[in-house]
């Protein structure tokens, strides 16, 4: 598949629009937050070695940050927490991300490009483009910078709670992770409205004698919050 271009740039820039490209990272992870970022790339770029983050490596996607970051108009990020993920759910906490990462940006657009099938509450223009960041350049330099900001997050996580390995797997599923909670129980990074982490906690009991539940978790203490 032919990676993601500036068609649809190329028609909002002719009608002399500003569009910000939006995306997010970490909505199936089962720790940490859920990033978006939204990026204003200037009229007629064509900035090369944008994808989709996902089929980049981490070398690429590094090299891709530096470019995108140095290049656009704008960009801003907006960072969810676990906390609120499991308060309001997983599709409004990355609604509410991108609605953050917008409001970040130092330049206003007047057109948002925005990936997947939900449009923001935002009193702009706007366009939802399903599987946006393999069809349009500045949704995949958004994919990217979410991405990249969001496994940075993971990697001083790793410090703070070393048994889980956030910095190899990043809060996902696999069975690394799932191996470490079913050892360790959930750290306070972890969401535990989603059905990972409650199926890999271990069926303990608190020293009270409680059932297992929300006392008898076993709770490493306080997360650390990066802002």
């Amino acid at each position: 598949m032919a990676p993601p271009d500036f068609t649809i740039e190329k028609g909002l820039w002719s009608r002399g629009k500003t569009p910000a490209g939006i995306d997010e990272a970490g909505r199936g992870p089962l720790a940490g937050p859920v990033v978006a970022a939204a990026v204003i790339l200037p009229a007629g770029c064509e900035l090369g070695g944008i994808d989709d983050s996902k089929k980049l490596s981490e070398a690429s996607r590094n090299e891709a940050w530096e470019a995108i970051t140095g290049t656009a108009v704008a960009y801003g990020i907006g960072i969810v927490e676990h906390d609120v993920i499991d308060r309001i759910n997983i599709l409004r906490a990355a609604l509410k991300a991108m609605e953050i990462a917008v409001g970040n940006l130092r330049t206003r657009p007047d057109f948002l490009l925005i990936d997947g099938n939900q449009g923001l509450s935002i009193l702009v223009p706007q366009e939802t483009i399903v599987k946006g960041d393999a069809r349009c350049s500045s949704i995949a330099a958004a994919s990217i910078l979410a991405k990249v900001t969001r496994d940075s997050i993971m990697a001083r996580y790793h410090e703070t709670y070393p048994q889980y390995n956030f910095g190899s797997h990043k809060g996902y599923a696999t069975r690394e992770h799932l191996d470490a909670l079913r050892a360790h129980g959930p750290c306070p990074i972890h969401r535990r409205t989603f059905s990972g982490v409650l199926t890999g906690m271990p069926e303990r009991q608190s020293p009270n004698g409680d059932p297992p539940g929300e006392t008898g978790m076993p709770v490493i203490q306080r997360p650390l919050r990066i802002r």
